[in-house]
Order: structure tokens, then sequence, then C-alpha cells
């Protein structure tokens, strides 16, 4: 048996006797550091996630909806406008249109979502909703618009002037798309971060991870197009029109998640998500159209790839293209920023500086960078 110097067999550590310290250790070695931050962070993720959906969805109220007016006379028109601006809350954002023919144009262009035409001689007057914008939000038309009517002694008449397709219930389809086609795009770029490393190592890795998100953006677009259109005929619309809006909005979302990468290593995979998924989708206007949603959401709503994707999809779906190019220059915008801070990363990782020249002797293995 082995003796320790004063005679004694070898033992435990004292602080070792009752396990606590081995636990301890095994617990250290199990869980680093690193990984115990990761975690608060999905924790944080987490608690976003829950408090922006829930509170982008949990109490839905109409505010400022477009409506155009018309009337025999443009007096009446103006009055009637009056008396809807005024109810409380603000839940109509009504202007006066020439005729049952503008306002119907109006529509069309997306620059209103209704119109109420006056009908003179005791006859209901005319509610124009589009669902194809958003059932919830006809719904909410109806029933604000309705209740004005019935305070005043008057009968409503519901025309829906650009109904959805019978394969789009509630007119979600679009704002589904757009959802698949965003996930595509963040997975695709964190794929790429995980198989490579998070940030490339030089500029020509950067630019080839950008031409993959491009192949990958082409390709995805093309078939969630195909999908939503002929294969299950959810969408009517141009398939050209919507494989362009899904190739842009894959590398939009791509771009983002590989810039966020480039500027925080791993950790921009978890900020894209907060982005793109925990911002990004309860503020869409897929469920809610944004004059329902919440201030902060029907404020950033239009600014994010899933509600300018969105929007566009409706637009392209059902409106002939109109009002979708506010939207298709917001996803070029993020798609160019991204592009560009994921090159500027990666230059600036490329780039050498006199404390990294080497003094001598061959390079170490331990500085080299994946990409």
């Amino acid at each position: 048996m082995t003796r320790t110097s004063n005679g004694a067999p070898p033992g435990p550590p004292p602080a070792d006797r009752d396990g606590s310290q081995g636990f301890l250790a095994e617990v250290k070695d199990a869980v680093s550091v690193r990984a115990a931050v990761l975690v608060f962070g999905v924790l944080a993720l987490q608690l976003a996630f829950i408090t922006s959906y829930i509170g982008a969805f949990h109490k839905p109220e109409p505010h400022r909806i477009p409506l155009a007016v018309a009337a025999p006379s443009a007096r009446t028109a103006e009055q009637t406008a009056d008396r809807l601006s005024a109810l409380p809350g603000d839940p109509l954002d009504p202007r006066t249109a020439a005729d049952e023919a503008s306002a119907r144009r109006q529509i069309e262009n997306r620059d209103v979502d209704g119109a109420l035409i006056v009908v003179p001689g005791g006859a209901p007057d005319r509610l124009l909703v589009a669902s194809a914008s958003g059932a919830s939000l006809a719904d909410a038309l109806v029933e604000t618009v309705g209740r004005a009517e019935e305070a005043e002694g008057r009968s409503l008449e519901v025309v829906d002037v650009v109904p959805d397709a019978p394969g789009d219930a509630r007119g979600l389809s679009s704002f589904y798309l757009v959802v698949g086609w965003c996930v595509g795009g963040y997975l695709c770029a964190a794929i790429l971060a995980i198989s490579a490393g998070a940030r490339p190592a030089n500029i020509h890795r950067a630019l080839i991870r950008l031409g993959a998100l491009l192949l990958y953006s082409i390709v995805t677009g093309l078939l969630g197009a195909v999908i939503a259109g002929p294969v299950l005929d959810a969408l009517p619309g141009s398939v050209p029109a919507l494989w362009g809006l899904g190739s842009l909005l894959v590398f939009t979302v791509g771009a983002i998640t590989l810039a966020l990468q480039g500027l925080a290593g791993i950790v921009g995979i978890g900020l894209a998500i907060l982005l793109v998924v925990v911002l990004g989708n309860p503020s869409a206007g897929g469920a809610y159209p944004y004059p329902l949603l919440p201030p902060f959401w029907r404020e950033i709503g239009p600014a994010l790839p899933p509600g300018a994707g969105t929007f566009a999809a409706r637009s392209i779906a059902y409106f002939r293209g109109n009002g979708a190019g506010g939207p298709m220059l917001v996803l070029a915008g993020w798609s160019v920023a991204g592009a560009l801070i994921t090159a500027v990363c990666a230059l600036r990782r490329d780039a050498p500086s006199p404390a990294d020249a080497p003094e001598s002797g061959p390079p170490s293995a331990a500085g080299r960078t994946d990409g």
C-alpha cells in the first residue's frame, strides 16, 4: 500500500469526502460558462417571443383604417367622412372620393382598405371591402362602419370587391408563404455558419457564401411560388412575380443573418431570429393587418422583411402588383445592407495588422480561422 510521508494511507481530499466538490466540478465540466451564457440568451429569446406574439395578438383593435367615402354630392361625402373620423378611438381614417368608381380604384391600388358608398333615397349604403387584404381587416371594417350606420338609422350592404381565392382561407396563404421563405433564409445562413465557422475567414469565402445563398434563394423562391400557386391553388397572381419576391426575400433574410454572424459570431443566429421571427412575424400583418395591431408592432411591421414580404405577396396575388413597390425597396435595402456588412466584416478579418505579423518560424495552426 502506498503511504504518505507521515505514514498515513492516501485518501480523498477533505473537501471531496461528501461529494459536493466533485459534483460541482462535474457541473462546471458539463456546462461551460459559454454554454451557460447561451442558455440565458435562449431564455431571453423565448420570453421575447412570448411577449411579442401575445402583445401583438391579444387585443386587436382598429386604428385609422383608410376608408374612402363617396356620395351623390361632395358636401354629403365630406359630412359623412367628418362623422366617421369623429368616432371614439379613431378606428377609421376616412377621405372623400369623387364617386364609386374612384373609390374602387383606390381599393385596387391599395390606397385604402375599404369604401363607403352613400346611397340616397333610403336605400342601404354600400360598404366595399377587400377580404384579400386580410379577412380580419374586412371584418373590422364591417363591424365599425355598421355600428356607425346603425347609430344614424341607416342600413348597410357589404360588397367584397377583391375577395380572397377559394383556396386561401382568410387570406393567410401569403403570410405563411412569406414565413416559409424567411425560415429558409436564416436556416441556410445558419447552416453555412455551423458547417464552416460563423465568421468567414476572408472576403473570398464571404462572397462564396453570398453566392451560395443567392442560388438557394432563386431555387426556393421558385419552388415556394409554384407550391402556393399551381400546386395547391392557394394564391392567384403571377408566378414569375412571386418567384422574384421569394428570391429577394430569402436572400434578404439570409444576408441579414450572415451580417449578424459576421458582427457577433454564432450569437448572430439568435439575433436574426429575434429580428425576423420574434419581432418580424407578429408585426407582418398576417393574421391581423397593420391597422389592427398595437402601436409598436404597427410601426415596425412595414420596415421588417416579413411585413414587407407579406404586403408585397398580397399585392402580387390580388392587386396586380399595386402597392408592392415600397415593400420591394425595403427588402432590397435590407439585402444590400446585409451583403455589404458581411463583406466588410470579412475584409476586416482578412486585413493583416502589425501585431499579427509572425516573428519567425512556421505559422501556427492555433490561429487558423474556419471559413
